[in-house]
Order: structure tokens, then sequence, then C-alpha cells
């Protein structure tokens, strides 16, 4: 439970103000059809996730616990300052899906599954499947997370977004990310006496 619970909580902080959730609105004010987008999403993100999540998992197999303690410790670092940077949304991306001609559960699957590659969001994902034993745990925490963050911009469109305090949110996000590395760095060095 815990593993669900730290990845739903990280990953719908993390989310705040990322280019997905930006994405979000753009195809809310679009399309104007919440539930297919919505639906999009849960999709997109438990496909880009669960291969993220596997991904960390195998890591797990190649790296010693020493050493998978130092790369998570410094990746949940990165991750804490990397949070604090602000997204932007691709406007020539959003032009080629608008024009695409797929549905919009189609758009937003290909939208989201793409925009997540790389990003802060599948980065921590594959860092607290390394992290935590429960690769579903993992995911669907991550993926509720993003629904979390997502759903609500969807639904409720530009007036919600406005009204989230960015940079606090951000903060509280980096925080986290900056506790979870210090322990693993902790926990690293405890095992390399």
């Amino acid at each position: 439970m815990q593993a669900f619970l730290v990845s739903a909580g990280v990953v719908a902080l993390a989310e705040i103000g990322d280019k997905t959730q930006l994405l979000s609105l753009v195809l809310a004010a679009r399309f104007r059809r919440p539930l297919p987008i919505v639906l999009g999403i849960l999709a997109a993100t438990l496909l880009n996730h669960g291969l993220a999540g596997a991904l960390g998992a195998y890591v797990t197999t190649w790296l010693g616990p020493k050493a998978l303690a130092w790369v998570l410790g410094a990746s949940f670092l990165l991750m804490a300052a990397w949070i604090l940077v602000p997204d932007k949304v691709d406007a020539d991306w959003r032009e080629k899906e608008a024009q695409g001609g797929m549905g919009i559960f189609a758009a937003t699957v290909a939208a989201f599954f793409l925009a997540e590659m790389g990003d802060k969001t599948q980065i921590a994902t594959v860092a607290l499947a390394a992290e935590y034993p429960s690769l579903l745990a993992v995911v669907a925490g991550t993926t509720v997370g993003m629904l979390l963050a997502n759903a609500p911009v969807v639904f409720l469109g530009d007036g919600f977004a406005k009204k989230i305090p960015l940079k606090l949110t951000r903060g509280i996000a980096s925080a986290l990310f900056a506790v979870m590395g210090i322990l693993a760095l902790i926990h690293g060095a405890g095992q390399a006496r």
C-alpha cells in the first residue's frame, strides 16, 4: 500500500503544471468531450508507466543493492531539482494532432504517450519501480496520480488550472523527491559499511 500511496502522491504533485497537464487543458478546449480524453489519459498512462515501471524493476536485477541505492538517491535528487522547472506545450505538436483525423480517444492516447516519453513522471515511475518491490502498486499509483492531476483539468478546464498554486505545488513535490533521495543515499551509505 505504501508503494501505491507514495507513487500516487508524488506523481499527482509532480504533474501539477507539467506539460501533460497543459496538454489535458488543450485537448479539453479543442475537443470538449471529457470522457474520451480521460479514458485516453488512462490508457496512455497505463502503457507508458507500465513500460517505465518494468524498466525500473529490471534495473534492480542487474544493479547490486548498494549501487541501486546510490543511483536511486541521485535520481530522486535530480527529480527534486527538475520538478522546479516549469514545462511548456509544444504548439507545433498541437496543430499536428488536431489535424490528424484520429478520434478523440486515439489522439489523446498518442499525445499522452508521446508527451510522457522522458517526462518527469515517467522517470519518477522508473525510480519508484526500482525502489518498491510491487510493480503493480507503483504503476497503479502513478496512473492514479496522473488522473488525479489531469482529470479535474479536463472536466473543469482553465478556471481550475489557474487556481492551483504552481510554485507551492512544485515545491512540495520537489521536497518529497529530495527526502526520498536523501533516504535512499542514507540507505546506500548504510550498505557500504
